[in-house]
């Protein structure tokens, strides 16, 4: 048996180790690449995918929560499906396992270039001149371009797996690869294209 005492001033580990969290424990969140400047502050990505509401009642703190478990948060906000967050989770783990196996990337990636995608740039407000309504384009806050990408990604997956064959984790998967994409057959990516060509008119 050995008496030998370990020193209480040295280092626990001296090796060289980093130890990196991965969402679902399957896909790693480092070296996620960022097009868009704008919405980058905007979209959080860490492993975790669910807080347990600890941002709920405090302004614009959605951002801080990943955008993985936003978009959960999204699949739920209809009749069907409020308060599942199990069954939205699941969903969501399927997709993901769908596209890695269809495009061999990492979905976390995917759904970010999704959400930069889908996200419009420019919108109409209705502005009141004397009683008569009158449209106006305006520019979009980045951080409304990401809650409206959601939106679409969201509406997208409900009418294409809603009374269908097509599962919702399979029409989910179909929503962000084509967003990523930039499919113009999308929901999301459709739905951006007429914002901006009804805002380009109201210029």
């Amino acid at each position: 048996m050995s008496t030998e005492q370990p020193d209480p001033d040295a280092p626990a580990d001296t090796e060289d180790e980093r130890i990196s969290a991965k969402l679902f424990e399957q896909y790693s969140v480092d070296d996620i690449e960022y097009d868009d400047p704008s919405t980058r502050r905007y979209i959080t990505v860490t492993p975790v995918a669910h807080t347990m509401g600890r941002h709920a009642n405090k302004q614009f703190k959605k951002s801080e929560i990943s955008i993985v478990e936003r978009l959960i948060n999204r699949l739920m906000q209809t009749e069907e499906n409020t308060g599942k967050k199990q069954q939205a989770t699941q969903i969501v783990r399927d997709a993901f396992a769908t596209i890695e196996s269809r495009t061999e990337e990492n979905p976390v990636q995917v759904l970010v270039t999704a959400v930069e995608n889908s996200g419009p740039r420019e919108e109409t407000v209705r502005l009141k001149y004397g009683g008569i309504s009158v449209p106006k384009a305006v520019d979009v806050a980045p951080q409304r371009r990401v809650d409206q990408a959601l939106k679409f990604i969201a509406r997208g997956v409900k009418q294409n797996s809603y009374k269908t064959k097509t599962t919702a984790a399979e029409a989910l998967a179909q929503q962000l690869i084509g967003a990523a994409d930039y499919d113009l057959q999308t929901y999301a990516i459709s739905q951006k294209e007429e914002k901006e060509r009804v805002a380009a008119a109201a210029r």
